[in-house]
């Protein structure tokens, strides 16, 4: 076993409990990393709570902005949705962990990683994976896989302890965060049929109380990556927490659906993205009105097997790498601006302009003058249909 341990640290139950415990039962010194990829609360509380629960060092990395650039970026140009709905919130932020905790490991000395997940979740597999890819020499720990305590014995173990935890019994959520959104998973929401408490959402007005009157945000975009709101040019990390705000305001960006798991199983999962759901939506207005038919078309499949890689946890695969390149080598036009409508609870593209649009007045509209050649048609259609034509006359003479 393991002598030093560096710990992917969240501050939450899971990860605090998991320091006395593997103290007590792997034998080991304990250094909690904490990452910050945006909304990691207090540091300050979290570090002192790791070190109360007994770590050897607790440190904290800011990793905002590389996150927004290496990590948000790619999945946004890909329009990345798990089963069309999940803009995988907490799938984006492990491979970094991984590459972070990697590091870490490295300065300290350390021969073993762990993380806080379950053997019930996806995360074990993307912390595996990513960590497998990054040094397969170290040895990986999953202290929360081998305990076997409910939630409730987890509560109770650090309560024995003393360890200050933010969980209690009457709200046992598992909340995951970052800056691309919330998760919200356990709890009563594991009824599938129990509508969501109205507590659970943070970054997302209930539609009945947003405004009464619609707004209106326009999304500038340079080469697949969103640049500007209203105009005003920031980096991708300030521009995302600015979207989440006012579309957050509106009520739009919750997501509650039953998601097939990696593992096997359906779970019920809660998830808010005002942010990371309104960018897509844009982005993905933008390519229609500029990317050629057949790249558009083959792109949804690129988007369909990378969204798909990227939830498995195979951000570091060869395959993954060879998507992201062909996604990005079809970015170059995808240069514009998207007017979004915001109103209760949804989100709606309507406006569209770019430098660099396929869409030609001319050719699209039904007004007289228009350039199309409609004599050139009824020859296109003679073509196109001979295939059916020729099926059709044999089933035809069959019947005869």
């Amino acid at each position: 076993m393991a002598d030093k341990v560096v710990l992917a640290y969240s501050g939450g139950l899971d990860t605090t409990v998991a320091i006395p415990w593997m103290k007590e039962n792997y034998g080991c010194e304990v250094i909690a990393v904490l990452i910050d990829v945006g909304r990691a609360g207090d540091q300050t509380v979290a570090k002192e709570r790791a070190l109360a629960a007994g770590a050897l060092a607790a440190e904290v990395i800011d990793a905002q902005d590389v996150f927004a650039d290496e990590y948000l970026a790619p999945v946004l140009r890909a329009n990345a949705l798990y089963e069309k709905k999940y803009p995988l919130v907490s799938a984006l932020s492990r491979p970094l962990i991984c590459k972070l905790m990697v590091d870490v490991a490295k300065r300290h000395g350390a021969d073993a990683v762990a993380h806080g997940c379950t053997g019930k979740g996806n995360d074990q597999v993307r912390f595996t994976l990513g960590l497998l890819s990054l040094d397969p020499e170290l040895e990986i720990l999953a202290p929360a896989r081998d305990w076997g305590m409910s939630r409730e014995q987890c509560i109770a173990y650090a309560e024995e302890r003393n360890i200050p935890i933010s969980v209690t019994k009457k709200s046992p959520y598992s909340i995951d965060s970052n800056l691309w959104g919330r998760s919200i998973e356990c709890g009563v929401l594991e009824n599938p049929w129990n509508e969501p408490p109205a507590d659970i959402y943070e970054l997302t007005t209930d539609p009945e109380s947003a405004p009464d009157k619609p707004t209106y945000i326009e999304i500038g975009f340079e080469s697949g990556t969103p640049v500007s709101l209203d105009g005003a040019k920031m980096s991708l990390r300030e521009l995302i927490t600015a979207v989440e705000t006012v579309v957050g305001a509106n009520g739009f960006g919750r997501v509650d659906m039953v998601e097939n798991r990696l593992i096997g199983i359906k779970s019920r999962e809660i998830y808010e993205s005002p942010a990371g759901l309104a960018l897509i939506m844009a982005h993905q207005h933008l390519e229609d009105m500029v990317l050629e038919r057949d790249t558009t078309h083959f792109k949804y499949l690129a988007e369909q097997k990378y969204t798909e890689m990227v939830y498995n946890g195979k951000w570091f695969s060869p395959l993954t790498r060879a998507l992201d390149a062909f996604i990005s080598s079809t970015q170059e036009p995808v240069t514009g601006t998207i007017r979004l409508k915001l109103y209760k609870g949804q989100c709606t593209v309507v406006g569209r302009k770019s430098s660099e649009s396929l869409y030609n007045l001319d050719l699209a509209t039904y007004e007289t003058g228009d350039l199309f050649s409609h004599e050139s048609a009824a020859g296109f259609l003679d073509l196109y249909g001979l295939p059916l034509k020729v099926w059709a006359m044999r089933e035809k003479n069959k019947g005869e």
